[in-house]
């Protein structure tokens, strides 16, 4: 069951198939279900492992021929290969049909747990498998198995074992007397519980990969056996970008013009040697700034040489040069309004770098100001929380300038006196009849609601109202909260002549967190006399 290059998983799974077979040929107990169940399970993994390997030999045999243009000797060779995996892929869903017949009409089907219901039934297992005149599904599984076999020797001249051999043959069972003269289906079926019938079915599916990847393998190296014959060479070094800016990293690769993966190329650059990859030499390195022209350019030149090996065993060194050009980095920083910034708020900019494109990235630190980020490259929110702001700017780890901002105070609002529903007139007054209630309302200033509107959140805390009578004050005053509120028993004793005297005792800014502040603005007075 195991050979020369099989890998160890595989050897390990043959010699457990060699005690699975003996197990058989002792008539194994009930005791010993659960094991198989567990060797089954093994053996479908594995083979579900060799197909998806199977798979990747051939996308690498087509992709290998249309590389080398799709020639015809190389087309006949991807046709073998997909036959190769039709036909395999053919016979395992047989298998496959026949495993889930012997759960469904042997094992019962599968219970809520996934597990089989009755894995310890021997009878229907013969049934379906050898049947009463030895006309079983086996005997005709024995012939295709050994067809498959033979179905390979069309595309390699290695060979291999019966898949489906009778108790003489079989290096195990021959050497027990009661078991020696048994056919395939009697040797492998007979007496045998659901568990163990599927994981002799499993070893064959896992045999049948395991040829497969064999044969696969074969073909692969067919392919593309012409000798690549260069006859001229040019040593290529390919950047992302001739303009770099300084600061960042310096990519591109380094390759023959005509190269095979017969080749392996030796590279240097600048006296150093360069890692080589799929015979393409990959190069990194940062680019040093410096001796800008008045364009803001630094030229650099790379030096360098790519060795190879010619047919005739010479090796051959092609020297190269290559220029570039060290961009002196800068930013732009994009704002609705322009500094100063606001004490406390939310100031947002976006800063860009059109240089650097892609491979801008900054980060940002400040003095005196907490930034934090805006979800996307260069956009931030400044808070300040000093008079003087300093940005510092960098991409890559490397500090490309810092940036000041001088920080104003949060502009204070406007207060309007309400009462009654109408904005006041101190001058004129107002109805005493008309006035049943007060509020006081904290205005933001325009542009800086403009600016920042979620730091334009102004509220009046508390006010107190007092009817006032010639010198002397009428009842008790009413303190009202930030809606404002009646005035209760005060418009109950106004009379025309008398005035309501409002102080503003406090007013709260929530900025852009959700924190509230008090905002200095005294304790401002207004009139309202009646008429």
């Amino acid at each position: 069951m195991a050979g020369a290059k099989e890998t160890p998983r595989q050897k390990m799974i043959g010699m457990m198939y060699l005690v699975l077979t003996a197990m058989l040929a002792l008539q194994v107990s009930s005791a010993l279900l659960e094991k198989f169940i567990l060797l089954n399970n093994s053996l479908e993994t594995s083979t579900g492992a060799a197909n998806r390997v199977n798979q990747g030999t051939l996308q690498n045999i087509k992709a290998t021929v249309e590389k080398s243009g799709n020639r015809a000797a190389d087309l006949a060779i991807v046709k073998q290969a997909e036959e190769v995996r039709q036909i395999t892929s053919g016979l395992v869903s047989e298998i496959d049909a026949v495993k889930q017949r012997l759960i469904t009409e042997a094992g019962g089907g599968l219970d809520e747990q996934g597990n089989i219901k009755n894995p310890s039934e021997e009878e229907k297992v013969a049934i379906i498998m050898i049947g009463g005149n030895k006309n079983g599904v086996a005997y005709d599984m024995k012939n295709k198995l050994n067809n498959y076999v033979q179905q390979l020797s069309k595309y390699t001249t290695e060979k291999f074992p019966s898949l489906a051999m009778d108790a003489k043959d079989d290096p195990i069972a021959s050497r027990a007397p009661e078991q020696r003269n048994k056919d395939f289906a009697e040797l492998n079926f007979a007496q045998t519980p659901v568990p163990a019938a599927l994981a002799v079915l499993s070893q064959r599916q896992m045999d049948i990969r395991r040829m497969e990847g064999q044969v696969l393998d074969v073909l692969a190296s067919k392919v593309g056996a012409q000798d690549v014959k260069f006859d001229k060479i040019m040593a290529m070094l390919s950047m992302e970008s001739k303009v770099v800016v300084a600061g960042t990293k310096v990519k591109g690769e380094m390759f023959l013009a005509a190269s095979s993966s017969g080749v392996t190329p030796r590279m240097s650059l600048n006296g150093g040697a360069v890692r080589v990859q799929d015979g393409r030499g990959l190069i990194e390195f940062t680019a040093q700034g410096g001796a800008y022209d008045k364009n803001g350019l630094a030229r650099r030149v790379l030096t360098g040489s790519i060795s190879y090996q010619a047919p005739n065993g010479e090796v051959k060194t092609v020297p190269l040069q290559q220029e570039y050009f060290v961009a002196k980095p800068s930013y732009q920083i994009e704002t609705g309004t322009m500094p100063p910034l606001y004490l406390g708020c939310a100031n947002k900019l976006s800063i860009q770098s059109p240089q650097l494109g892609a491979l801008w990235n900054p980060n940002f630190s400040a003095n005196g100001a907490d930034v934090l980020s805006g979800g996307e490259r260069g956009k931030i929110t400044i808070v300040p929380s000093s008079a003087q702001v300093a940005l510092n700017i960098s991409n890559g780890g490397n500090l490309l300038g810092t940036e000041r901002f001088r920080v104003n105070r949060v502009p204070r609002p406007t207060l309007e006196v309400y009462a009654g529903g109408s904005k006041i007139d101190e001058r004129r007054g107002m109805p005493a009849s008309a006035v049943r209630s007060v509020r006081v309302q904290a205005i933001a200033d325009e542009s800086f609601r403009n600016y920042s509107p979620d730091d334009a959140n102004f509220r009046v805390s508390s006010i107190t109202v007092s009817l006032a009578r010639g010198s002397r004050r009428v009842g008790n005053p009413v303190t009202l909260g930030s809606g404002g509120g009646s005035l209760g028993s005060l418009a109950a004793e106004a009379q025309p002549g008398d005035r309501y005297v409002v102080e503003v005792e406090g007013v709260q800014r929530r900025n852009f967190r959700g924190e509230i502040s008090e905002v200095p603005m005294g304790r401002p007075i207004y009139n309202i006399p009646l008429n």
